[in-house]
């Protein structure tokens, strides 16, 4: 299966990586594992797992005004031409492409609305397609200046069809996103008082039940910027920011209904069968037998 338009990789950059890592290992438990080829890069593994990078937020993108932020990086062939394709489409190309050994080619860009994120080509080829787990990122939605125009800008890039949508009210059209039955995330445009926001991702971590999570990151220093609620189809989603400011969100999936098993009929073999019969016309002789008695008697 191809890894194009599969989200990869989510990597934080942070002013305080240290104080970061102990707030993620508190809240979503997370485990810390050091990356050997540059020891100021930690990874946050799930049950050894890698699901994520931490990093101090570099000096260019402090130059820009950048704040804390989780970067997610989604998955092409070749970056080389998904870095031109993009700007071709209208996106701007913020940094690369870069080669690191070991892990492959990136580049960061920032699409025809304004949010940014990462194209990448791993140099090991990842299994992909399989339902998210606990502890791994499981939705990833798009708010921006136009749904529709941004769909078009992913679709010819990395493929996304539309998968479903609902109406929010005044809110508008949420579109949800990925490939036939697979949904990756949702997309929708920035209205009323969200209208000044700057287009955005926004990278959702599954957790077993958000309302404890949601309880950790209030005293763990972070803060709530909406939820526990519960979203159409029956998931639980908490909005949040880490005491350093970056914006996440935890998920929580709607609970698979038990299928219900009909008991398995008993055997019956002849012998029972034959003398349940006798019973049961037995049964059936003795009030009439009764009823004559009783008739007598009268």
């Amino acid at each position: 299966m191809s890894i194009r338009g599969y989200f990869l990789w989510h990597e934080l950059l942070t002013p305080d990586p240290q104080a970061a890592v102990a707030f993620y290992q508190r809240v979503i438990g997370w485990q810390k594992q050091k990356w050997e080829q540059d020891p100021s890069y930690t990874i946050l593994a799930y049950q050894n797992a890698p699901m994520a990078g931490v990093m101090e937020l570099p000096e260019d993108a402090k130059a820009m005004n950048a704040p804390p932020h989780w970067m997610a990086y989604i998955g092409t062939p070749d970056v080389e031409i998904t870095a031109w394709d993009a700007q071709r489409l209208g996106a701007k190309l913020l940094k690369g492409p870069v080669a690191t050994p070991t892990v492959g080619k990136w580049a960061i860009l920032s699409d025809p609305q304004g949010a940014v994120f990462a194209a990448y080509t791993p140099e090991q080829t990842p299994k992909v397609g399989a339902e998210p787990a606990i502890g791994d990122f499981s939705w990833h939605e798009l708010a921006t200046t136009s749904y529709a125009a941004a769909l078009d800008f992913y679709r010819e890039l990395f493929g996304w069809q539309k998968t479903g949508s609902f109406d929010m009210g005044p809110a508008g059209t949420y579109l949800m996103y990925g490939f036939g039955k697979q949904r990756l995330g949702g997309m929708y445009t920035l209205t009323g008082e969200q209208g000044g926001t700057p287009a955005h991702w926004l990278s959702y971590i599954r957790v077993p039940d958000v309302k404890p999570v949601t309880k950790a990151i209030q005293s763990a220093g972070g803060a709530i910027l909406n939820g526990p609620m519960e979203v159409p189809g029956g998931d639980w989603v908490t909005m949040a920011k880490d005491p350093q400011g970056a914006v996440f969100a935890v998920h929580q999936k709607k609970a698979k209904a038990a299928k219900s098993v009909k008991p398995a009929p008993k055997k019956v073999t002849r012998k029972k069968a034959a003398a349940k019969k006798t019973a049961k016309k037995t049964a059936t002789k003795r009030p009439a037998k009764r009823a004559k008695a009783g008739k007598r008697r009268r």
